[in-house]
């Protein structure tokens, strides 16, 4: 339900987004400046490497030629190193640029290319909630699904998935508009679980996985709602703590925008796919169908050499986010919920 998450209100909610950290903003860029892109993104390995190594000036030199390409340049240059060819100009650039960044990183001693993953596991949420048609701000909405994707970063697979529905409380019967909007009926949440109990599970699957302890893993979403909002109430409603496993999380929107430089317009779930040259599979505003979709798009960036890292927060009720400066720390392991009261 991406679209709809934006019409959403929260003058009830002590949710903002900090304005301190200007430069996690993505701004709408009509042209690559060769050097900002021979700089690749900064791994915990690479944190104190020399830029001025020959190696970049050749990065950039490579980086003002693919800017000078075609897109039937573009797609046959792709082809020729068997990389996909989908997607628009400005993603096909970025692919190419990407591939040589790696490969002349590799090839130059003393320098490690952009291939280390922050994370063995990523892992999708995207929920769907109760819902009026307009939204009326006085609405409380309340997660009736919750579904999670999980991507393997070591082989760029989804190898596992979870799914509940969620019994709401405070509003118990479904809008018509809701049931349209998400395909959940009355039916399926008046036979689910509370969300405590669902959130235990969701708590037993990840400990299941080793996430957390052997493994080291994220969270990632398809923007700040899900987080920030849908849980942030939902934890109110239940009167429970906001999970520690959550508080961190990856916001895709701001990822794909930043990597692939385009504006904030052009982050939407169905706009991301079809740049990537994707089609949606599935039923939109299944929150485990857009999970998939949104791993989907995860994945082909993984592919296109974004390192996808940690880069919202929630604190003391608030948004943050979080500055790519900050050292890389994986999702803490998971517990039971413990109660407000």
């Amino acid at each position: 339900m991406d679209e709809h998450k934006e019409n959403i209100h929260t003058e009830d909610v002590n949710v903002k987004m900090s304005n301190t950290r200007e430069e996690e903003k993505v701004k709408p860029c009509s042209r690559i400046c060769p050097d900002e892109e021979s700089a690749p993104q900064v791994s915990p390995s690479q944190s104190n490497s020399d830029f001025s190594h020959p190696v970049y000036k050749e990065i950039a030199q490579a980086n003002g030629h693919i800017n000078r390409m075609t897109k039937e340049e573009l797609r046959i240059k792709l082809a020729a190193l068997q990389l996909d060819t989908r997607g628009v100009k400005d993603v096909m650039k970025k692919r190419l640029k990407s591939h040589y960044k790696r490969q002349k990183l590799m090839q130059s001693p003393g320098e490690k290319g952009p291939t280390d993953t922050f994370y063995d596991y990523i892992c999708v949420v995207d929920f769907e909630a109760t819902c009026e048609e307009d939204n009326p701000s006085d609405f409380h909405h309340e997660i009736i699904e919750f579904p999670m994707v999980l991507i393997n970063t070591h082989t760029l697979e989804i190898v596992d998935s979870f799914q509940e529905y969620v019994k709401p409380e405070t509003n118990p019967q479904l809008s018509d508009f809701c049931v349209k909007l998400t395909g959940i009926t009355q039916k399926m949440v008046d036979e689910a679980e509370l969300f405590p109990e669902v959130l235990q599970q969701v708590v037993a699957w990840l400990q299941e996985r080793e996430l957390g302890t052997k493994y080291k893993y994220a969270i990632l979403t398809d923007g700040a709602w899900d987080m920030s909002k849908f849980l942030n109430i939902q934890c109110r409603i239940s009167r429970i703590r906001y999970p520690h496993f959550a508080k961190k999380w990856i916001n895709i929107r701001k990822s794909y925008g930043n990597f692939y430089k385009v504006p904030r317009t052009q982050t939407k779930l169905s706009t991301m796919l079809e740049k990537l040259g994707l089609k949606y599979e599935g039923r939109p505003h299944s929150g485990l169908d857009d999970s998939r979709n949104i791993a989907r798009i995860a994945l082909r960036m993984l592919q296109d050499g974004c390192q996808l890292r940690v880069n919202e927060r929630m604190h003391a009720g608030q948004l943050l986010s979080v500055p790519s400066s900050d050292p890389v720390e994986g999702a803490p392991p998971p517990h039971n919920p413990r109660s407000r009261d």
